[in-house]
């Protein structure tokens, strides 16, 4: 008889751990990127960066509202595709997921903005730097970068003012990012008495470039800008070499990478390539920041590409929101999200204005030396 009792007392130990247990509330997380297709490296990059934060969160045991919280990844692949993007959101809002840190490029971010605002859902991008991501109206739509006017704008300055740029040819790969980017570009060269000698257009899957670069060497550009990805970017540097191209090649974050040595096939010259990344830290910030890159080196196993510190910060914040809120329904946590001001993260400090963008958005402006990606100046 005792013997029975006694396992009937441990049952109900074991049962009344396990509903404590049960009152922890899962969180669902949603993060979108072109894990597959040509810039699968950069979508990787940035899942990671969630990744690191969620299991960081879920280590550190977060309260919320009295409760103990698990966070969950629900990570979704939209191959840098729009019609794939919106519908990774929409299987996201089925989900339920709490929030959405996503989507990598700006012409997915862009359509399924949408979806999460009809659903209510935040979502902050990474990433996305066209205009036109936070000037919707959406009241759940943020990004923790600069935005392409400052990307385009201060690279077309560069072109002209320090590169000494005369003859300056611009392609653009049609997508949302690519056309923006380089058009904003455009726009800051001539705003610094520079004229664009030839404008180009490729897609955003094209290995072949040899009869727009044949038509843009006759111009005898010093200067050729390319609005589009890494994976692109390298066989275009490459088949310039191959030419007789000798232009400085520019380009904004999308071609900003630590692949675009490896995809140019060794083509690229020291100095040769400039870019920027919309993003970047200065002074103390950078003790974090190496800390991070070592870190996520020692998680992963692979260097951070470009943008996985801003989705880490970005992951942290939409948090921090749920946390300051007591609550991860986005009605109760939005508005405190909107509000977000100087919260100090890994990238800098992040506060949103009105439209959800990044106050003050810094700017980092690379070049390549020895294969490697060197720093030449942070802009604000």
């Amino acid at each position: 008889m005792n013997a029975i009792f006694k396992l009937s007392a441990g049952a109900l130990l074991v049962a009344s751990s396990t509903l404590v247990m049960s009152q922890d509330m899962v969180v669902k997380i949603g993060h979108v990127g072109p894990t597959s297709g040509g810039i699968a490296h950069l979508g990787k990059d940035n899942e990671n960066g969630a990744r690191m934060a969620i299991d960081e969160l879920n280590a550190k045991g977060v309260m919320i509202g009295g409760k103990k919280v698990k966070f969950e990844l629900l990570a979704e692949d939209d191959a840098g595709d729009p019609k794939q993007g919106t519908a990774a959101a929409q299987k996201l809002v089925d989900s339920k997921v709490a929030g959405v840190v996503g989507h990598l490029n700006s012409g997915t971010s862009i359509p399924a903005s949408k979806v999460y605002s009809d659903a209510g859902i935040p979502q902050i991008s990474p990433s996305a730097t066209n205009p036109k991501f936070t000037r919707q109206g959406y009241k759940t739509t943020f990004r923790v970068v600069a935005d392409d006017v400052h990307l385009g704008g201060t690279l077309g300055k560069y072109a002209v003012e320090q590169l000494k740029g005369k003859t300056i040819a611009v392609i653009d790969d049609r997508t949302a990012y690519g056309q923006g980017v380089a058009d904003e570009f455009e726009k800051g060269v001539k705003a610094k008495g520079g004229k664009i000698a030839k404008r180009e257009f490729t897609n955003d899957k094209a290995t072949d470039f040899t009869a727009i670069l044949t038509s843009i060497k006759a111009a005898k550009p010093d200067v050729v800008f390319y609005g589009g990805m890494d994976a692109v970017a390298g066989p275009m540097i490459r088949q310039m070499k191959q030419l007789g191209i000798n232009a400085k090649f520019m380009g904004g974050d999308g071609i900003c990478s630590g692949e675009l040595p490896k995809l140019s096939a060794g083509a690229m010259g020291d100095g040769q390539v400039v870019c920027a990344e919309a993003g970047g830290v200065e002074g103390t910030q950078k003790v974090a920041m190496e800390k991070f890159k070592a870190d996520f080196k020692k998680k992963f196993n692979t260097d951070v590409q470009i943008y996985a510190p801003y989705v880490y910060d970005a992951t942290q914040v939409m948090v921090a929101a749920m946390v300051k809120a007591g609550s991860v329904d986005p009605v109760k946590y939005l508005p405190v999200l909107a509000k977000t001001n100087g919260y100090q993260g890994v990238t800098g400090t992040i506060s949103f204005d009105e439209k959800g963008d990044i106050k003050n958005g810094a700017l980092t402006l690379y070049t390549y030396k020895g294969g490697n990606r060197e720093q030449i100046a942070v802009v604000r």
